[in-house]
């Protein structure tokens, strides 16, 4: 029992890293960027609130998992935000081995259980995947709104770059809340170009 514990608050405590992975995405207040734990909890409650919304039947318990642990390995990874320069081969082959490393600390079946998981987000083909997918580009989308523009000013955003990086990935497991955001986006975008 004292082995599995001990693997167990190995993950944990290695797991408290995610907290000190800074963000490109900046607090609703602007007051400071986030990082990688308090994004993963707050699209967690996001899926949770946003569900009803999901345009297949989810099991909302496996889209709070793999939202919980969808960015795990940016312990390792760093975050590379959807509209910075970086090489998205390279990041895939920097995740794995973070995904296994992390992943690895745990006893074999919570270990099996969550790479699984995080697989399955990353590969986004089962509806759960797809929502959780979704979601997790909602809640950044709404913080630039909130700042005015935030990380789309620093990193000279199109509305073009935002219907083809996140608008594809909203609509395919959520369109009401991609519908609903894009004319907010317009909006914004009609004011401040």
């Amino acid at each position: 029992m004292s082995q599995r514990l001990d693997a167990q608050f190995a993950f944990l405590n290695e797991a408290d890293r995610l907290k000190s992975v800074t963000r490109g995405t900046s607090l609703n207040d602007g007051s400071r960027k986030e990082n990688s734990g308090e994004h993963s909890w707050h699209i967690a409650l996001y899926a949770m609130i946003m569900a009803e919304h999901a345009n297949r039947p989810i099991d909302i318990n496996r889209v709070i998992k793999m939202l919980l642990i969808h960015d795990i390995v940016e312990i390792d990874a760093g975050d590379n935000p959807i509209h910075g320069d970086h090489d998205p081969a390279e990041q895939i082959v920097i995740e794995q081995a973070a995904a296994d490393r992390i992943f690895g600390l745990l006893p074999d079946d919570q270990r099996l259980e969550l790479r699984a998981l995080w697989d399955e987000f990353e590969a986004a083909e089962t509806d759960d995947a797809i929502f959780a997918k979704s979601i997790d580009r909602v809640q950044p989308v709404l913080s630039n709104l909130a700042t005015d523009g935030g990380s789309w000013r620093e990193y000279n955003v199109k509305q073009h770059h935002l219907e083809s990086r996140v608008g594809v990935k909203v609509t395919k497991g959520a369109p009401e809340i991609w519908h609903y955001l894009l004319a907010k986006i317009s909006a914004w975008f009609r004011q401040n170009t």
